[in-house]
C-alpha cells in the first residue's frame, strides 16, 4: 500500500537573509487533522518558517507541499485559497463592527448568503462567543478579540490553521478557554501553533517540534521534550551537544 500523502511537508527548506541563515534545510511533516506545537528560543527560526508556509516569504531553497502540491513562493492569497489559514500575534479584526459582522465578512468571501448565515452561527458557537455576537469587537477583552480573529480564520473553512502565540497576553481563564477552543478545532482541522507558554502547550500539544538556530533540534511528545537536557540548554542559552 502506498504511503499516504501528508497534509503538509517541507523538504530542505532554507531561508537566507544575506549571510544569515534563518531557516536551514528543514524537513517537516504534518498529517491530516494533526496538531503540532513549535517551540524554541527567540531567533530560532519559527516565525520565518511560518512566513514561508503562508507565502509571506519566498524560500531561498527547498520545497513546501500542501496535499502534494508545491506552494513555495506562491502568493499568500493562493495559499489561503488552497486551505491554509493564519492568525497572527496581533488581532486583525474590525474593532468598530460587531463580533457577528466580523465573522460574516470573513464567511461571505467564499459562500452564498444562506451558507454564510449558517457558517457564522457555527463559528460563533465554536469560539464560545454566541452570547456576545452583537457586541462591538473594540469593547471586548484582549482574549475575546483573539477568539474573534480565530473565528474569522475558521469562517474561511481552512484545512490547516497556523496560530502564532494565540495565548499571549491572556488571563489564566482566557488561556484555559483558548486551549478548549483549539482542542475543539483540532477535531476536524490540522493546526500548527507557535507558542512560548509551556503550561499552555501542555494543555493542547501531542507532538512538539523544537527549533534551534534555524534547524529542528527534536520532535517528540511534550513530556519527552521537556525532560530532554538539550531543550533545557537551549532555553538557558547553553551550548547544545551535537
Amino acid at each position: 500500500m502506498a504511503d499516504l500523502v501528508p497534509l503538509l511537508r517541507t523538504q530542505g527548506l532554507t531561508m537566507r537573509f544575506g549571510g544569515v541563515v534563518a531557516v536551514n534545510t528543514v524537513d517537516f511533516t504534518l498529517g491530516e487533522v494533526e496538531l503540532r506545537c513549535l517551540i524554541g528560543p527567540n531567533g530560532a527560526g519559527k516565525s520565518t518558517f511560518f512566513k514561508m508556509l503562508t507565502g509571506q516569504l519566498t524560500p531561498t531553497s527547498g520545497r513546501i507541499a500542501f496535499r502534494g502540491s508545491p506552494i513555495a513562493g506562491a502568493p499568500s492569497h493562493e495559499i489561503a485559497r488552497l486551505g491554509v489559514g493564519i492568525k497572527t500575534q496581533v488581532p486583525n479584526v474590525f474593532n468598530g463592527l460587531s463580533v457577528r459582522e466580523n465573522i460574516w465578512l470573513a464567511a461571505r468571501r467564499r459562500n452564498p448568503p444562506m451558507r454564510t448565515k449558517a457558517l457564522v452561527e457555527e463559528v460563533l458557537d465554536k469560539i464560545h462567543l454566541a452570547r456576545r455576537a452583537d457586541d462591538i469587537v473594540g469593547q471586548l477583552s484582549h482574549g475575546q478579540r483573539q477568539w474573534v480573529e480565530i473565528g474569522t480564520v475558521l469562517a474561511g473553512e481552512p484545512e490547516l490553521i497556523l496560530l502564532d502565540e494565540p495565548a499571549a497576553g491572556m488571563t489564566d481563564e482566557e488561556t484555559v478557554r483558548t486551549a478548549e477552543i483549539i482542542r475543539e478545532i483540532n477535531l476536524t482541522r490540522a493546526l500548527i501553533v507557535v507558542e512560548h507558554d509551556m503550561q499552555f502547550i501542555k494543555m493542547i500539544a501531542k507532538t512538539v517540534t523544537v527549533f534551534h538556530q534555524g534547524q529542528i533540534l527534536m520532535e517528540d511528545t511534550i513530556d519527552v521534550v521537556m525532560r530532554d537536557p538539550r531543550v533545557r540548554d537551549v532555553y538557558l542559552g547553553k551550548k547544545v551537544a551535537a
